[in-house]
Order: structure tokens, then sequence, then C-alpha cells
């Protein structure tokens, strides 16, 4: 089994930055869920563009 490093951090960052998004909205900061929001959709998009990236290289 070979693991994609890479794409494991940016599952970490993700879930990290969903799991901020709770705790902003527990301390009802809206600057906060939605600086939590951002990133999440940076890193998600960042993961999309780097799995595309690799199936069209064949190295997926």
């Amino acid at each position: 089994m070979n693991i994609k490093w890479n794409f494991l951090i940016l599952a970490i960052l993700a879930a990290s930055s969903i799991g901020s998004i709770g705790i902003f909205i527990a301390e009802k900061s809206l600057l906060g869920i939605l600086a939590a929001i951002v990133v999440l959709c940076g890193i998600m998009g960042f993961g999309f563009t780097q799995k595309k990236k690799l199936r069209e290289a064949g190295k997926l």
C-alpha cells in the first residue's frame, strides 16, 4: 500500500478547518466562520487540482 502523504496532509488540514468552523460557530464569531470556510475551499480546491494533475500524468 502506497500512502500519498501530500493528500493525507491536505485531508487532515481540511478536517481541521471543518472542525474550526464548528468551534467558531460555538463562539459565535462570524469572521472566524467565514475565514475557516475560505480556508476549507482553498485546501479542497488545491487538493482536487493536484489530483487532476496526477491523474492526467498517469501517476494515480
